[in-house]
């Protein structure tokens, strides 16, 4: 058992991959897993020292905060081991949106590759989250028009909420992801658009496959 116990919950699964990249960059932890509801939300559950999980969610919290994601926020130290069996969840994949709900970190094939692109200056990945399918659907398609980069997938939660994800060289990245935003206007609500620059260990594992 761990120390102690980080959770960042936001409305919204970029808002939510965008704070775990700073907690990650802020302070030493590590993630356990993530798990969405029918309801637009995604928790992100890490571990770590208090006064590392403290100083991640700060940072977590913050910029969860300026993106709209109404963020809560919670430390608990020394989980009990009678609670544990329902916050360290299993697996667990919905047939009806055809994608887990609970999520736990992955290495990639080559995990030392994909470690020295991710620390590239030049590695990035954009999300494009709307509500609605038209309006993702028509951004990602601009998006790949616009510049030669990657999609990775897409992940669904509640309330017609759905995200994609793309990656490559930063300049691309923010190529395409400012051509999907431009075109998501009049087809459906945009939720985010965001670029992370150099993104972490953390966000890599749990992106969407």
């Amino acid at each position: 058992m761990q120390q102690s116990l980080g959770m960042l919950e936001t409305t919204g699964l970029t808002p939510a991959m965008v704070a775990l990249d700073a907690m990650h960059k802020a302070a030493e932890i590590r993630v356990l897993q993530a798990e969405i509801n029918d309801f637009l939300g995604v928790i992100i559950k890490v571990t770590g020292s208090v006064d590392a999980i403290e100083a991640a969610l700060t940072a977590g919290h913050e910029i969860a905060g300026r993106m709209g994601g109404k963020p809560v926020t919670d430390v608990i130290n020394r989980p009990d081991e009678r609670a544990w069996k329902v916050i360290d969840s299993a697996v667990e994949y919905n047939p009806l949106i055809q994608q887990n709900v609970v999520t736990v970190p992955e290495s990639s094939p080559d995990e030392n590759e994909e470690t020295t692109v991710s620390q590239s200056a030049s590695f990035a990945l954009g999300f494009i989250e709307t509500q609605g399918f038209t309006a993702v659907f028509e951004a990602i398609d601009s998006a790949c028009k616009a510049a030669n980069v990657e999609v990775i997938g897409k992940e669904k939660l509640g309330g017609g909420y759905v995200t994609v994800v793309v990656k490559g060289d930063v300049s691309a990245v923010k190529a395409a992801i400012e051509a999907g935003r431009t075109k998501v206007e009049g087809l459906g609500n945009l939720i985010a658009a965001h670029v992370i620059a150099r993104p972490s260990e953390s966000v890599l594992s749990l992106l969407p496959r």
